[in-house]
């Protein structure tokens, strides 16, 4: 009987332990979902940038992806080119695209706000975070730098 009581009371303890590990597993997935995330955001404005035209950025990418990768995956990236055109994405967000020497292929640069651009020259200056190259060099993140 006492076996018993012990084995039962085994069950409980290890099923009491699951319920309590899968609670804390969900409120730190939480945390780090809608509040860690937040606070510890990437801010391009504060990250010095590699400066590059928007030509030779693409051109680096056309001639070796895995070399163009390994420098400017990931980081910040300041881009100087001419403005082909400006648009907004499906979630409200601001593009630029800039011209490179390849008709075919641009700078993407998808803008931190929401907010409608007025830019009166078409040379300009975009600060953001590369991430890859598709057909065109991918920025978000990005802003405009005087």
């Amino acid at each position: 009987m006492i076996v018993i009581l012990k084995q039962i009371f085994m069950k409980k303890k290890i099923f009491i332990s699951g319920i309590i590990f899968i609670i804390l597993f969900a409120v730190a997935t939480w945390y780090y979902v809608f509040e860690y995330s937040k606070i510890h955001h990437r801010n391009v404005a504060d990250e010095k940038g590699i400066t590059i035209e928007a030509t030779v950025l693409v051109r680096d990418f056309q001639k070796d992806e895995t070399t163009a990768n390994a420098k400017y995956l990931n980081k910040a990236v300041e881009v100087i080119g001419n403005l082909a055109e400006i648009n907004k994405d499906q979630a409200g967000n601001t593009t630029l695209t800039l011209k490179s020497d390849d008709p075919l292929s641009y700078v993407f640069c998808t803008l931190k706000t929401k907010e409608a651009l007025h830019v009166k020259d078409s040379s300009m200056k975009v600060k953001g975070i590369c991430t890859g190259f598709l057909s065109d060099v991918v920025i978000n993140e990005a802003i405009i730098e005087p």
